[in-house]
């Protein structure tokens, strides 16, 4: 429930974060750990927050779960991007957690690349990772080395 004294912001991302238990466990069965890059045009916050929720409102709508939503701030872009017939210099990057079946890539890359206050769209993958058990030092036999330098 939002509290008193909240920004609209505050107020939206509460809500996205109030998704059923039954919901989740339902949509995890098939899901997996995508972040999402977001980098958008730069704008004043109440268009920003538009932006935002309009993409995490599609993603929800796809069957996906919201983590968490990271704002990392505006800056320059590491070179000029042309899109939808203008250039962009600057942008705000954020950082979007989520859960979600794999099927959800390519119709989220082409929703988001019809949004114009999108400038790039990047799911990021993780690989899984393997652990491996360490095997100690393996000692080193010199004399295979000293004998194989002779020949």
């Amino acid at each position: 429930m939002p509290e008193a004294g909240m920004n609209s912001f505050q107020v939206w991302r509460t809500c996205v974060q109030q998704v059923s238990g039954a919901q989740q466990t339902e949509r995890l069965q098939s899901s997996v750990h995508f972040p999402l890059g977001l980098p958008v045009r730069s704008m004043e916050r109440p268009e920003t927050a538009a932006v935002l929720k309009r993409t995490v409102e599609a993603l929800m709508e796809r069957g996906a779960i919201v983590r968490n939503l990271e704002n990392l701030g505006e800056r320059s872009l590491p070179y000029k991007i042309s899109k939808h017939k203008e250039r962009h210099r600057r942008g705000g990057y954020f950082l979007i957690d989520l859960e979600a079946p794999p099927s959800i890539v390519s119709t989220m890359m082409d929703h988001l690349g019809r949004d114009i206050d999108v400038i790039r769209r990047a799911f990021i993958k993780h690989p899984v990772s393997k652990t491996e058990e360490c095997s100690g030092i393996i000692p080193v036999n010199y004399e295979d080395k000293l004998i194989a330098k002779k020949k």
